[in-house]
């Protein structure tokens, strides 16, 4: 029989010991998240090379905006600053034939991936790029295993496709993407020559 944690050695309620235990595993949650995060962007960074140098397509992140709080005292250029949240897409670029392309990227540890993980800016983001005709789709890692290219229209209309706003992985197993090498081929299976025709042949 396992024990109450809420309780200490001595059988009694300890409200503050099992609060700071929750603390403790929130934490290293958090710095485990933190780390997948940054894992998946440097094999996100690794895939924007490989394009780059096939000379398939040219994808930068977009730079986190800060925010300057004050100079440094003494030492002339340098600034105190925090980074304030992100309102971009993660990702802009242009592929041959020059289609633009706009995409974000979100990583889970579980076996879904939620609507609301993309911001009320970042979704306004991606609506207006696909409005003018741009490659647009969310890329998901789940546990840094699989990964999947799920096209705008359908993150965009989940709710309309699958009933509530999150997809489990195996409802979207049509738009993995294959990582050889830990290098996410994120437009693997595109013809590139036919760019203006993508929206049509992924959400029929």
């Amino acid at each position: 029989m396992s024990r109450d944690l809420r309780k200490n050695a001595e059988g009694y309620m300890d409200p503050t010991a099992f609060e700071a235990l929750k603390g403790v595993q929130r934490q290293l949650k958090g710095k485990q998240s933190k780390a997948a995060g940054e894992h998946f962007e440097n094999m996100l960074s690794r895939a924007c090379v490989y394009y780059r140098d096939k000379n398939l397509a040219n994808i930068e992140k977009t730079p986190e905006p800060m925010k300057i709080l004050k100079p440094m005292p003494r030492q002339p250029g340098r600034f105190i600053a925090c980074f304030r949240k992100a309102a971009q897409p993660d990702y802009k670029g242009t592929v041959k034939g020059g289609k633009a392309i706009v995409f974000e990227a979100k990583h889970t540890d579980g076996s879904r991936i939620e609507r609301k993980r993309l911001t009320g800016e970042q979704m306004s983001g991606l609506e207006k790029h696909h409005g003018l005709g741009a490659l647009t789709f969310v890329v998901v890692s789940f546990g840094l295993q699989s990964f999947y290219r799920i096209p705008w229209p359908t993150w965009r209309d989940m709710k309309k496709l699958y009933g509530r706003q999150y997809v489990k992985q195996e409802e979207i197993a049509g738009y993995e993407i294959p990582a050889p090498g830990g290098v996410i081929r994120l437009l693997d299976g595109f013809d590139l020559s036919d760019m203006p025709n993508y929206e049509k042949r992924v959400t029929k």
